[in-house]
């Protein structure tokens, strides 16, 4: 799977090209993606370090998918990545401490767990994370998509609005984070 992004908007990033990432092209490409991650978060440096081993393991799970975006000179400015989110997961495990019995029973039952989603600052605005966001939710076998995001009005709430994520549990804390979170979903699939 490859597409170029369609009608860039005003100083948008040119001849972006989408792209499947394998597991095997995710690990050789995980440090530039982390650097990303970092630098969209607002993370310092020393983030990065707990991450890489993390993502792999992620890489390994059943379901597993990820998307990038490429400038001309194949350099990374964006990606996503998820997989089939499953009892047993840490984060599974997590988000079912918060949810009734119904809600368990409604969303964590066949689902995909939008685990990373981030564009580099530069490139952010353009609806790359857009793109890469629905072409990663294309063709998924899941019947839900599921996402951890921190609370605060900002673009990645207003492309989860956008896109008709609804509210699942709302400030939300994870064991060791006293930040809180929304936990957001949907049904599949979204309209490309």
């Amino acid at each position: 799977m490859e597409s170029m992004l369609a009608e860039p908007t005003d100083n948008a990033p040119t001849d972006v090209t989408l792209r499947a990432v394998t597991p095997r092209r995710f690990t050789l490409l995980a440090d530039q993606l982390i650097a990303i991650y970092v630098a969209a978060m607002r993370y310092p440096p020393g983030t990065a370090g707990g991450r890489r081993q993390l993502w792999l393991e992620h890489s390994a799970r059943p379901g597993f998918a990820c998307v990038a975006a490429f400038d001309p000179d194949q350099q990374p400015l964006a990606f996503g990545y998820g997989y089939t989110g499953r009892h047993g997961q840490w984060w599974h495990n997590e988000v079912q401490r918060g949810m009734t019995t119904a809600l368990r029973n409604e969303w964590l039952t066949d689902y995909f767990e939008l685990t990373e989603l981030h564009t580099r600052p530069d490139a952010q605005g353009h609806r790359i994370g857009e793109q890469v966001l629905r072409t990663l939710l294309t063709d998924r076998p899941e019947r839900r998509v599921l996402l951890s995001t921190p609370e605060g009005e900002n673009r990645a709430w207003r492309l989860y609005r956008r896109l008709g994520f609804s509210d699942v549990l709302r400030q939300y804390r994870f064991t060791g984070d006293p930040r809180p979170f929304g936990i957001l979903g949907r049904a599949l699939p979204v309209d490309v």
